[in-house]
């Protein structure tokens, strides 16, 4: 440790920091545009000059390193002349055009150019003007006449990212910030260099002159995608959803969220919002009032139980819902007499799962990792903030393997980091590549492999990616927990974790997976699984926030009822009645994340139209069922059922668990595992038109 003295205050920081690292401890702040904690040292704005003690000159606070007995000072006349002949020098070219700014009344440049700028500037010329770029429908950079040329954005994509689709080009007056080629840019994170840029250079186009920074109430919410359970801030106006930021939680998703998180909030304010119950009447749809179709709903569950008995009632749940919504469709289903419900809606093998599984470390972790074996996903896509941490883990010397398919891995840059080895192939060829890896580990140890297999030189290079360091994962990914050989996949990488000392885990594929498991949405004894129910197992069907031909291979076959519950006008060609629920911004509820971490949001908006929250409406229809249950006054009484004494802040350890007594077996066959989109993965995202947009999103809809 060094010790150094800032405006008077001593303070402690690792040798190697920088001054405006002992400054951030001290709680000094000292003025700066490039700096960013996140991002490497560019010392390209100069606005963060400090008077170093000896020094002949002011010195960059975030590009001096501290040494013993330092003594730094930032109010001196020195340090703030300097802030301000540089305020005075990124302002030569600005177009001060404040009034008329998307940026306005967030901009870090004009927050400082209070403190630091003059009333006037000395400069008489013509400023510069940089013509406007399309990089695609996420992010407008109309105004890129305001960019100071800090850089945060192209470091961002280097370091964060793993793209680097901005750079700088030209020299002087001249440089301008671009993309390679006139190229888009469609990094699945791309939103973040919104944020990051202090002034209004790039800016959200789908926000793009829709309101004022000081119109808007901010309010916090969980995201309800993928299962990283990223923590944001959603801000309203007259009751409608109009952006969609981070909120800071270093041990989840750090200052970062993904694109989807980001701007799926467009399918809330969509023309194929769900806003009144409807009923099909032959073949027409009809709009009722609610206790019309509640009553429909009631007496015909009652009629399809009274013909067919209580197995003829079943209900596929999407992992997207919340937990207490999960939980009243659990009771409600069983309270029927039926163990029929399901939220696997993508697998294709159903065992009975031994524990609630999880990532088996937490998500922080992700970032320490000395080495890494991904198994079955299309990392980048399907879990861009967990992919984001692996790849600074990678970054610092971490060696991570890929065990996929070729879709999923189709070029070397596909993941945006540097694979050590990877094992690419069918879907059907998983297991042979797993029993290869595991006979390379065991000829390191000197055990005997558990299957047969050969130590090939890629399965060689996996092992060895497994045998050094402490912290050491094998991930399974969507693929792998949707393959029809999944026990035996992860009975294989059981052992190999064993053997090489690394944690076994699920990346689990929603925001609410985990809590699914939890709260128990699968068939009971003698219950049909989703797949059993989707080929006519069932003759009652209860959807909830569930799209069976999106979210399931095949639609259900042979149902004389579907009651869809959903906040979109979904399913029409297959169900009977439409009850308007409420998303994740118009409800509280709970989601479960990957690492178990409980985390509770309320609504931030007021429920569109006659949309209600699900679980009011499931707690409703149980009654009129005449289902036993509690009368529930909010979602946090049903969470407390739920959980029990789990609802403080994360599951027990005891609940989690990967382990599994399953064969080790190979066996080779076809199989087809078909890949989601990054932007197909739920309702709200598929109906967001500027995701849709993208590239990726063009690709995924036309898979």
């Amino acid at each position: 440790m060094v010790e150094i003295e800032i405006d008077g205050k001593k303070v402690e920081v690792t040798e190697g920091s920088m001054v405006m690292h002992a400054a951030e401890k001290a709680g000094t702040y000292i003025p700066h545009f490039c700096y960013h904690k996140k991002l490497s040292i560019a010392a390209n704005c100069r606005m963060c000059l400090v008077d170093v003690e000896k020094a002949p000159k002011p010195m960059p606070a975030c590009a001096t390193p501290v040494t013993q007995g330092m003594i730094v000072r930032t109010q001196t006349d020195k340090a703030i002349k300097a802030q301000k002949s540089v305020m005075e020098f990124l302002l030569i070219n600005h177009p001060l055009d404040c009034p008329i700014c998307d940026q306005g009344g967030e901009c870090q440049l004009q927050d400082l150019a209070v403190g630091y700028g003059g009333s006037g500037s000395r400069y008489q010329e013509e400023k510069r003007v940089v013509f406007h770029k399309d990089v695609g429908p996420l992010i407008s950079m109309e105004e890129m006449t305001r960019c100071i040329h800090c850089t945060r954005c192209v470091r961002f994509g280097q370091e964060i990212a793993g793209v680097m689709e901005l750079g700088m080009a030209n020299r002087g007056e001249h440089s301008e910030i671009e993309t390679f080629v006139g190229a888009s840019v469609d990094s699945e994170l791309s939103g973040n260099m919104i944020d990051i840029c202090p002034v209004g250079a790039l800016t959200s186009k789908p926000f793009r002159y829709s309101a004022r920074t000081w119109e808007l109430s901010r309010r916090k919410s969980v995201s309800p995608h993928d299962s990283t359970g990223a923590n944001l801030v959603v801000q309203v106006k007259n009751n409608k959803v109009m952006r969609v930021v981070p909120f800071e939680d270093e041990a989840v998703n750090e200052c970062w969220i993904a694109d989807r998180d980001r701007f799926s909030y467009e399918a809330l304010n969509g023309e194929e919002r769900l806003t009144k119950p409807m009923l099909k009447q032959d073949g027409q749809w009809l709009e009722v009032d609610w206790q019309t179709a509640l009553e429909y709903v009631a007496n015909g569950l009652n009629q399809i139980r009274g013909e067919h008995g209580a197995g003829g009632v079943g209900a596929l749940v999407s992992p997207h819902s919340t937990l207490e919504e999960l939980y009243l469709t659990g009771t409600l289903v069983r309270g029927l007499g039926s163990q029929n419900i399901d939220h696997r809606l993508r697998h294709t093998a159903f065992a009975a799962p031994e524990g609630v599984r999880w990532l088996g470390r937490s998500i922080a972790s992700l970032s320490q990792l000395e080495g890494a074996l991904v198994v079955g996903s299309n990392l980048r896509k399907d879990h861009p903030l967990f992919a984001q941490r692996i790849r600074q883990s990678a970054r610092h010397g971490a060696a991570v393997a890929a065990i996929t398919s070729e879709a999923m891995l189709a070029s070397a840059d596909a993941w945006a980091m540097p694979l050590v080895a990877s094992m690419v192939g069918e879907a059907g060829e998983w297991l042979r590549m797993l029993a290869d890896v595991a006979t390379a580990v065991a000829a390191v140890k000197g055990v005997a492999a558990p299957v047969s297999g050969q130590a090939t030189e890629e399965a060689r290079a996996v092992a060895q990616a497994l045998s050094t360091g402490e912290h050491k994962a094998i991930l399974l990914g969507n693929a792998a927990a949707h393959h029809p050989q999944a026990s035996a996949l992860l009975a294989l990488c059981q052992w190999i974790g064993e053997q090489s000392g690394a944690t076994v885990g699920y990346l689990t594929e929603a925001a609410n997976t985990v809590g699914a498991q939890v709260v128990n949405a699968l068939p009971g004894e003698g219950g049909q699984n989703a797949g059993q129910m989707l080929a006519g197992g069932v003759k009652a069907l209860l959807l909830l926030h569930c799209e069976p031909g999106l979210d399931t291979p095949v639609k259900p076959q042979g149902c004389d009822m579907v009651v869809t519950l959903s906040p979109f006008k979904a399913n029409l060609d297959i169900s009977d009645v439409l009850l308007p629920v409420a998303p994740f911004t118009e409800t509280s509820g709970t989601f479960v994340n990957a690492e178990g971490r409980v985390q509770s949001f309320h609504a931030v908006v007021r429920p569109l139209g006659e949309t209600r929250p699900a679980w009011k409406v499931l707690r409703v229809l149980g009654d009129l069922l005449g289902i036993v249950q509690p009368a529930y006054d909010n979602s946090q009484e049903i969470l407390a059922e739920a959980l029990g004494s789990d609802t403080v802040a994360e599951i027990a350890s005891d609940r989690l668990s990967n382990r599994t007594s399953a064969a080790m077996s190979v066996v080779q066959e076809a199989v087809l595992v078909r890949p989601v989109g990054i932007y197909q993965l739920d309702g709200i995202v598929r109906r967001a038109p500027s995701l849709q947009a993208t590239t990726d999103g063009r690709q995924g809809a036309a898979a």
